[in-house]
């Protein structure tokens, strides 16, 4: 495991580094991995996490339904709902349909739609790993959205090179270490080999040059 002073070392290189913007940048790592064959899909990362110190910015949220669920989830303050008419209006635009996958970071849906989901938007959110989340009846979204806000996705699919969110440039360095050990804490946790398995990992903000942390 990396230890925290050459993680915080880079953080404040890579901060200071990266061109002023007139935009709030994410932070994020580039992780490198070795001697692990990613053609077996068991050796593949798919991780949702909470960062302990959140995202600094909250990631957009879609809930997909009717009914109890958009009660509760204009309670929580998602970013959008759309119902089953909706759902099947964006499968027959395809261009606005890919808008609509690439703009939330996180789909939760009642089950009654997720044949409606797989039907009309399963091409679209499947390869990015964005297929909802079914939500029981009996469950109550807020909690679940409001994990989700503070929470990241990542997944290396086939490739040994893969990009994991960490924060933003808002946020100070020592909270972006404290995510970037959780990161990569829950990354060798899922490596055969833990730590071996890993070549190299970058730190950068969006449009800034990456620098080296191990």
């Amino acid at each position: 495991m990396v230890n925290r002073v050459q993680i915080l070392d880079a953080v404040k290189a890579a901060m200071e580094a990266a061109p002023e913007r007139k935009f709030q940048e994410s932070i994020e790592i580039s992780v490198n991995l070795r001697n692990i064959d990613m053609s077996q899909p068991k050796n593949r990362i798919d991780e949702t996490m909470i960062l302990p110190q959140g995202t600094g910015q909250p990631q957009k949220i879609c809930v997909l339904g009717k009914g109890d669920i958009t009660t509760q989830a204009k309670a929580a303050g998602v970013d959008l709902i759309i119902g089953p008419e909706e759902i099947e209006r964006l499968g027959g635009e395809p261009r606005e349909a890919r808008l609509f996958a690439d703009q939330y970071r996180f789909f939760l849906a009642e089950p009654a739609v997720m044949p409606l989901v797989g039907r009309w938007l399963g091409t679209r959110l499947g390869p990015r790993g964005k297929m909802p989340t079914p939500v029981p009846p009996t469950m109550d979204v807020g909690p679940t959205v409001e994990r989700l806000r503070k929470s990241v996705k990542f997944r290396s699919k086939d490739k040994t090179t893969f990009h994991v969110k960490v924060g933003s440039a808002g946020m100070d360095a020592d909270a972006l270490a404290d995510n970037i050990e959780a990161v990569m804490h829950r990354v060798e946790g899922s490596l055969d080999s833990g730590a071996m398995n890993i070549r190299s990992v970058y730190v950068k903000t969006s449009m800034g040059p990456a620098v080296r942390i191990i």
